[in-house]
Order: structure tokens, then sequence, then C-alpha cells
């Protein structure tokens, strides 16, 4: 009897030790037993923070100081002028040259003919519209004023003012933030107080003291006249003309010419005359 009793004991513990070594052993991939612990308890697991904007930035964005530069607009002075016969536009493309500036021509709708300009003749057109103040002549294409800091201002002298189509041009343009530099051509007659009239009838820009030059004007004499005027401001002389010619005149320091000063700073004052006994 003991020694079948013993038997079973033995067959039974066999049979324990057996169960015990099929047990599957844990997996790397299966959670340890506080990680079910933690889970079944609904605490959440560590999340993973996202990269900041700063760290998700692609590479190819360069940085803002590694962007390229805006492209210059261009020349930043511009030589316009108006020339019926060529002389200005002679000045005009030396002025050009020796500034570098941008060139472009005030071109009418109606181009000024021969007879157009006969000064003897009352009756051609030129001659109406210059004795006429309102007259506007058309501008054929527009003129962009737009990147320039400086802009001159050609046109030649017609019966001792600016041809009225500076004053469409002028009026039609807004010069705020640039300097304007007149010059003009003529026989004799200098520019007299027609760069007034223009600065007065474009209301805005700087205007400088405008100067008259003869169409075989050296490029010696117009450096000469770029270097002083690049900027400054020039005083405003007072001058006497009689018909289409300049009168040298040495005037005194009184109160008198102050007077007179006074008088022509807005426009020029016209004196009409009348022969007496001959003279």
């Amino acid at each position: 009897m003991k020694k079948l009793i013993s038997l079973i004991f033995i067959l039974a513990l066999a049979l324990a030790c057996a169960g015990c070594g099929n047990a599957p052993a844990q997996t790397a991939s299966e959670p340890a037993a506080e990680e079910r612990t933690e889970a079944a308890s609904g605490t959440p697991a560590p999340v993973q923070e996202p990269e900041t904007a700063a760290e998700q930035e692609p590479e190819s964005v360069p940085p803002a100081e590694a962007q390229a530069p805006e492209e210059d607009t261009g020349s930043k002075v511009l030589v316009v002028y108006f020339s019926a016969t060529g002389t200005t536009r002679g000045v005009a493309e030396k002025i050009a040259a020796l500034t570098g500036a941008d060139l472009v021509e005030i071109i009418p709708t109606q181009p000024y003919t021969t007879e157009d300009l006969n000064y003897n003749d009352r009756t051609t057109r030129a001659t109406v519209e210059q004795n006429t103040p309102d007259a506007r002549p058309e501008i054929a294409d527009d003129i962009s004023l737009n990147g320039y800091a400086t802009v001159y201002l050609g046109y030649p002298i017609w019966w001792g003012q600016a041809p009225r189509i500076l004053s469409t041009f002028v009026e039609s343009h807004d010069f705020s933030g640039i300097t304007v530099i007149p010059f003009c051509t003529s026989g004799s007659s200098d520019i007299g107080q027609s760069d007034d009239t223009l600065a007065k009838q474009a209301g805005s820009g700087n205007w400088l003291q405008g100067k008259r030059f003869s169409g075989d004007v050296s490029n010696e004499d117009l450096l000469s006249w770029i270097n002083e005027t690049g900027g400054a401001i020039v005083d405003k002389t007072l001058n006497l003309v009689i018909g289409d010619i300049e009168v040298s005149v040495a005037w005194e320091d009184n109160t008198s010419v102050d007077a007179l000063v006074e008088i022509v700073k807005a426009e020029p004052l016209t004196v009409q005359l009348a022969m007496y006994g001959g003279f």
C-alpha cells in the first residue's frame, strides 16, 4: 500500500513540473505587468512632443537675409524734352550722355510743320497757341516719372515762353519728391520766367533755376552746369528782355528794385511800349 501511495505521489509531482515547464515565455512586445496595470487604470502613456515650427521649416526655404534683393527699376535721372526743329534734342542727348540719364521725347499728337512755326505770320498754329494761355496741345504718348529723383526738362523758347505743350506735360504729372532742372534753347532769348511759369503750373516738385543754351553748346559747358545744379538751389536772377533780346542791366540795390522783384516773382511783368518821335 505504501509503495502504491508513493508511486501516485511521484506521478502527481511529475505532472505538476511538466505544466510549469510548458508556460509561455514573456515576449519583448508584451507589456509588462506594470504597463498593463497603468493602461487598465486609464492613465495615458507618455506622448512624444511634435517638432516646433522652426524644426519643421523645410531646408529649401532660405532665411530672410539670404533672399535676393529687389532689382533696381533703372536710372534715377530722366531727361525729358520737346523739340520741334531738333535743336533742343541735340542738347538733351548731350545731357543724357553726361549724366547717364534715361532720355524721352515729348511728341505732340499733331506734329509741328515748318509753316506752323512761321514767326512772321500771326495766324500760324504756334503763334496762335502762344497767344492763347489756355492752349494745351495733346501729347501722343504717356511719359512715366515713376522711380526718378531728378528730371531735366528741356524745350525751345517760343515768343519768350515755353511752348504750350510743356504746360500740357507739367499739369498732367505729379512731381512730388522730384528735383526738376529746366533748360531751354533759343537763338538769343534767355529762359526768362518760363521755368517759373511751368513750376507754378505743375504745383509740385523742387524746381531749380533753369538755363538757356545754344544748339552748339559744348560738353564742357554742360558738365559745368550739371555740377553746379546737382541738388543745389540757385537764386533766381532779374532779367530784362526787349522783344526777344535780353538786355544787360546793372540793377541798383534800392527799394524800387526790391519792389520790382516782388512783382515778378509770380510771373513776368510785360510792359507795352509805343513808338514816339521815331524812337
